[in-house]
């Protein structure tokens, strides 16, 4: 097989590394945190800032790669798609289809001319008052620099941009119509411009508003609104040009109206395709690095399995100290990925985090009583 270079190394890209390695390629990983899971366990590590275009270009030169895999955030995915100018490495989507997808001032210009919907954008000083507003910025992650403004003025306006611009690479932000509803993933899977294979995820973010921590797969989502999704998203990928691959949407919902609010082409984070494997049995990250080694995708059978799973990331809505972690109620711990010891200071979500579990329940009605207990945040209890 070939030499593969995995330009992450969260443990939310250790299924992809697993599956590369199954099928036998040699596979090296890369990033900046040598603490990171990858970087400690793996054999072979390069520890380099990869969003540095000219190191990453200079590595993969000088090694000889056959295939660069993106890993599970959006640094990771535009660094590949910036060193595939010439289109070498399959997989990938063009520099130009990137940089639309993921800065959010480009993807609601290239929604707004293609139908697609969106929450309506303000400039600066075309703002109402009358109504909820949200600034956030136009390249930051995992809620960081977002403000929600219900009665916007100028001075709040003001704040809350230069909140956003203070978390942007780019120093920019977006300023649009705060959508009220049901936060959900529709994550799925095109081959030629159509969709074989998706799946709809509810989200929540407990700890803190703008940042999921608690999610499960929904298997009764509406077929209509389904449906309309599905050609959302194949339109999108028509228009900007996007080859085979994952797209994973985020999208509000209320009632029958959603609107987009998120689009990428990586794996998403917090170990996501666990969660769409051990609730329905699909091999998602085989899915998702397939395209990027080359492969085509596997004959699929089309009954998913309906097992009842929740994915929850622990940690504190204010800093604290970790110590005893106390559950409040009997759980089916699937997994445990720790991610902090006792003792250590913790951060405010997003910036520290306890743990990443996987809890399982007997029946859907169970699921609804732990999800919901979760959503309260009264399953555990952390104290010093």
């Amino acid at each position: 097989m070939g030499k593969v270079l995995l330009v992450d190394t969260n443990i939310s890209s250790l299924p992809i590394y697993k599956f590369l390695i199954s099928i036998g390629h040699d596979v090296t990983v890369i990033g900046g945190n040598p603490q990171d899971f990858l970087a400690k366990t793996v054999d072979q590590y390069i520890q380099v800032d990869y969003s540095d275009p000219e190191n990453l270009a200079e590595i993969v030169s000088r090694d000889s790669y056959d295939f660069i895999v993106p890993g599970c955030n959006d640094r990771s995915y535009f660094a590949c798609a910036q060193l595939n100018m010439d289109g070498r490495f399959p997989g990938l989507d063009t520099l130009a289809c990137t940089e639309t997808i993921n800065n959010k001032q480009l993807f609601r210009d290239f929604a707004r001319e293609n139908g697609l919907p969106v929450p309506r954008v303000y400039t600066s000083d075309a703002c109402p008052q009358n109504q909820s507003l949200i600034v956030k910025p136009v390249d930051a992650f995992s809620g960081r620099g977002v403000t929600i403004l219900h009665s916007p003025d100028a001075n709040s306006l003001i704040q809350a941009q230069n909140f956003a611009r203070s978390m942007s690479r780019s120093e920019t932000c977006i300023i649009e119509d705060f959508v009220d509803g049901q936060l959900y993933s529709h994550s799925c899977f095109i081959d030629v411009g159509q969709i074989f294979l998706d799946f709809i995820v509810e989200e929540h973010g407990t700890a803190n508003p703008f940042v999921v921590d608690t999610s499960r797969v929904v298997f009764d989502f509406p077929a209509p609104i389904l449906e309309r999704l599905r050609s959302c998203t194949e339109k999108m990928a028509h228009s900007i040009g996007m080859g085979r691959g994952v797209v994973h949407t985020q999208f509000i919902l209320q009632g029958d109206e959603f609107w987009l609010i998120e689009v990428t082409r990586r794996c998403p984070g917090d170990l996501y395709s666990q969660l769409i494997e051990m609730a329905t049995g699909a091999p998602y990250a085989e899915l998702y690095a397939r395209p990027f080694v080359g492969l085509s995708y596997p004959a699929l059978q089309n009954e998913q399995k309906s097992n009842w799973v929740m994915r929850h990331t622990m940690s504190l809505s204010e800093a604290g100290t970790l110590g005893c972690i106390h559950f409040n109620r009997p759980v089916l711990l699937e997994r445990m990925y720790p991610m902090g010891l006792v003792g250590d200071a913790l951060r405010e979500s997003p910036f520290g985090r306890i743990a990443l579990i996987f809890v399982r329940a007997s029946s859907a009605g169970d699921l609804d009583d732990l999800f919901e207990c979760t959503l309260s945040r009264d399953l555990y209890s952390v104290e010093v």
